[in-house]
């Protein structure tokens, strides 16, 4: 089973990585990891403490002369800004008064934040208890470890992208053929030059009025096995699985695989993937398009995988929204965080990295071996059943 676990505040020390499952052999590097980690802190709407942090995951685990061991990788991202904060974040009891200001209680509640419910749920009364671990600085941790899933689906041919489908109003028109490194250069990761200036002017006007504003992001898995996840239980279904991994990125309020929504107003006629003749052994089961997404009764069938995410507008705003206080329930206007105007751009690369750890996990499940080439071997002898039953039986 490839799982993994983060520890971490964000404006602690640092962020913990602890990632199970990954065979031994697989080649892997920080800077491998870096790479991933750099692409997050990109995009268009970004806010001011991409400044201040260049992540940079320290491997101390797990892996020996460029290669993994089979054991767990841990691994350690050091918050550049904790500085600041080491008052304010100390883990020691405070002696005497504070002397920093950052160290003062929060009470004014956030909508839309983590604030009152977690602040109800744990009992707090200082809601920088809550904020600290409800920030999207833990979804750095979150592509360290997906970085190496990446890495691990690529071993065998497995690739994976992401775009930004829309910003505010703005929808996008990407082509059938997507040049994926124009979208690594684009500000706002867009595959549609002219919607991307558009959404850099959208981004733009968003800021100037002191609001924030959310977007849809899209991921595609190419050259995915046919027979990832299960139809046999709920819990092994690969699209629900998918559905949970990209609900939980701080901010997600819907997800789909493929068009999703669209297929519901839709005849059934309109929306299934007809399966064509097969006319290449090497390459059965081939679809003349993907409106499904890629799966199939809770399965890969074979054809790109395609989930796509909504993310609301971040609710830390320059213009606060009115609320109320935790300690009198009057109203207030709601506490100032430093954050972004527009999180889709990096939330697509956070999108990619809990898709890769969602795919390494069933890939591993259905093919896993202690090292590569074991796994190799051991999805080498897959494929060679996967075709029409009477040719291979």
């Amino acid at each position: 089973m490839v799982r993994f676990s983060t520890a971490g505040e964000s404006h602690g020390q640092g962020l913990v990585i602890i990632l199970e499952g990954v065979p031994a052999g697989l080649p892997i590097s920080e800077d491998y990891i870096g790479v991933h980690l750099g692409r997050r802190q990109k995009g268009y709407g970004r806010g001011g403490r991409m400044l201040i942090e260049q992540d940079r995951a320290k491997i101390i685990s797990g892996v020996r002369h460029g290669h993994t061991l089979g054991s767990p990788i841990g691994m350690t991202l050091e918050n550049k800004d904790w500085a600041n904060w080491e008052e304010a974040m100390a883990v020691d009891p405070l002696e005497g008064e504070p002397q920093s200001p950052r160290t003062q209680r929060i009470t004014r509640l956030r909508p839309g934040h983590a604030d009152l419910p977690g602040a109800m749920k744990y009992g707090f009364e200082d809601v920088r208890n809550v904020l600290e671990r409800a920030s999207a600085r833990e979804t750095a941790a979150r592509v360290a470890a997906g970085a190496i899933a990446i890495k691990l689906l690529e071993e065998f041919g497995i690739q994976i992208h992401s775009h930004v489908l829309s910003i505010g109003s703005v929808i996008a028109e990407p082509p059938n053929d997507i040049d994926w490194a124009a979208v690594e250069d684009s500000p706002v990761r867009c595959a549609d030059p002219d919607a991307a200036l558009k959404m850099a002017a959208e981004i733009d006007a968003t800021k100037e009025a002191g609001d924030t504003i959310g977007g849809v992001c899209e991921i595609i898995v190419e050259n995915v096995p046919i027979g990832l996840g299960s139809h046999v239980s709920w819990d092994k279904k690969i699209d629900a699985l998918i559905s949970q991994a990209l609900m939980s990125i701080n901010a997600v309020k819907a997800v789909s695989i493929g068009p999703g929504w669209e297929t519901a107003s839709q005849k059934g006629s309109e929306v299934q993937d007809v399966i064509l003749p097969v006319t290449d052994p090497d390459h059965p089961w081939q679809r003349s398009t993907n409106k499904l997404g890629g799966t199939e009764g809770g399965m890969t069938n074979g054809m790109p995988l395609v989930a796509r995410f909504g993310i609301k507008p971040i609710p830390t705003m320059v213009t606060p929204l009115p609320s109320v206080d935790l300690d009198t329930g009057e109203e207030v206007l709601s506490h100032f965080e430093r954050s972004d105007v527009c999180q889709a751009p990096p939330a697509c690369v956070v999108g990619e990295a809990m898709v890769a750890l969602v795919l390494a996990d069933a890939f591993m499940e259905k093919f896993g071996g202690d090292s590569i080439p074991e796994t190799k071997h051991n999805l080498e002898g897959y494929l060679k059943t996967v075709g029409p039953r009477k040719v291979y039986q």
